[in-house]
């Protein structure tokens, strides 16, 4: 089970407003739940690799196509799209040091373009744009924690 597909069960439990998700083989432990606030809490056992058959049919079943990335609306215009961070860690806006930045305000983006990268365990996850169009804002700052569900940038899309 990859990031993505763990990503897309919390979004999904999140909104179809079940309490609690356990998957379980011999291979993996899976628990996601909503608190008493509301928030989510997610807890994961190690998992070994080969698990891939068991997410196919999992979220095969819960829904049929990925969600995209929410739009919000902005005070200043209601077609601006916020892209928001797909999980908890740090964010930069570089691959790394010695690199320029992925992006910079007024660049134009393409869908699949990378934005940024968010590390979480010491890996580091690609964040790529599912959106075309021109970078209005850069919500947060180089190495800055950021939380699940958090804007990152707003987008122009025409």
């Amino acid at each position: 089970m990859n990031i993505k597909e763990i990503q897309q069960l919390i979004k999904f439990v999140a909104k179809s407003g079940v309490s609690e998700v356990k998957i379980e083989s011999k291979d993996l432990k899976l628990s996601v739940k909503t608190g008493a606030s509301g928030k989510l809490v997610s807890h994961t056992e190690p998992v070994l690799l080969n698990t891939q058959p068991l997410v196919q049919n999992v979220l095969s079943e819960t829904y049929s196509e990925p969600e995209k990335v929410q739009a919000s609306d902005t005070s200043e215009d209601n077609h601006l799209i916020t892209i928001k961070s797909p999980i908890i860690g740090t964010f930069y806006r570089k691959p790394s040091p010695d690199k320029p930045n992925f992006i910079e305000i007024g660049d134009s983006i393409k869908e699949g373009s990378v934005l940024c990268v968010v590390e979480a365990m010491k890996l580091f996850n690609e964040i790529e744009s599912e959106y075309s169009g021109k970078i209005v804002k850069i919500l947060v700052d180089d190495a800055s924690p950021v939380e699940f569900d958090q804007p990152l940038f707003v987008v122009d899309p025409s």
